[in-house]
């Protein structure tokens, strides 16, 4: 039956395009100039992809550029610190990238080692294995419906039961980063559907300590809690 009062929900899922963008680096210098140059979505990318690549596997995943720091690099100290980076913090990701180039800026500052390859290399600048190299890549999301639409908070729960982990994906990660909604969608509707206490609880969950399936859920525990 449907609500007059409540705006349906339509879940959505998304396809998503690689593509890589022709730049490389082999040194952390040239990551920081590589982070600073590269679209947004690059960003979005290389924090998000573990987690879309092993939606089975938790807790929270560590970022692309602090694996390659740690792995290719053998730097762990700048591994640990781009690993630090609390993505959850964030709304935007021009933000993010700040952070990013923070952390690093201040780090090379600290082991005397310069801010971008116009500067030369000086001091111990580490150097990747030959085909190590940190490759950027971007990514093209078309945005596409389910076909499923939630009248009301009961069928919002049933669709939530059967609907694919990439349209949970969708709804909890893209909207609030990607898209900089500020807030998942499921909060955004929920609050607009008359049930502020479960939209608080959900906009507080950190999800990426859940598998996606793990988050699904958790979801589903909080909405029907509230579910007439």
């Amino acid at each position: 039956m449907t609500d007059q009062n409540v705006t349906p929900f339509e879940f959505k899922s998304r396809l998503i395009l690689t593509e890589l963008l022709g730049r490389r680096a082999s040194t952390l210098a040239e990551l920081t100039e590589g982070i600073r140059a590269v679209p947004l979505s690059s960003i979005y990318h290389h924090t998000q992809r573990f987690l879309q690549q092993h939606h089975f596997l938790s807790p929270e995943p560590p970022n692309d550029f602090a694996y390659w720091a740690t792995n290719m690099l053998n730097d762990e100290i700048a591994g640990e610190r781009l690993a630090s980076i609390d993505v959850t913090q964030f709304v935007k990701l021009s933000d993010l990238r700040r952070q990013f180039l923070h952390l690093l800026e201040e780090y090379q500052s600290e082991m005397g080692k310069p801010r971008s390859r116009d500067e030369g290399e000086s001091g111990s600048t580490a150097r990747c294995p030959e085909g190590e190299e940190f490759h950027f890549m971007g990514s093209h999301i078309f945005v596409i419906p389910t076909g499923r639409i939630a009248w009301n908070v009961d069928s919002f729960v049933e669709i939530l039961k059967s609907v694919s982990i990439h349209s949970i994906y969708f709804h909890m990660f893209e909207a609030k980063l990607r898209l900089e909604k500020g807030d998942n969608d499921f909060s955004i509707w929920l609050r607009s559907a008359g049930r502020p206490a479960e939209a608080d609880e959900i906009s507080r969950l950190d999800p990426y300590t859940f598998t996606l399936e793990g988050l699904r859920e958790k979801l589903l525990e909080i909405v029907s809690d509230g579910a007439s």
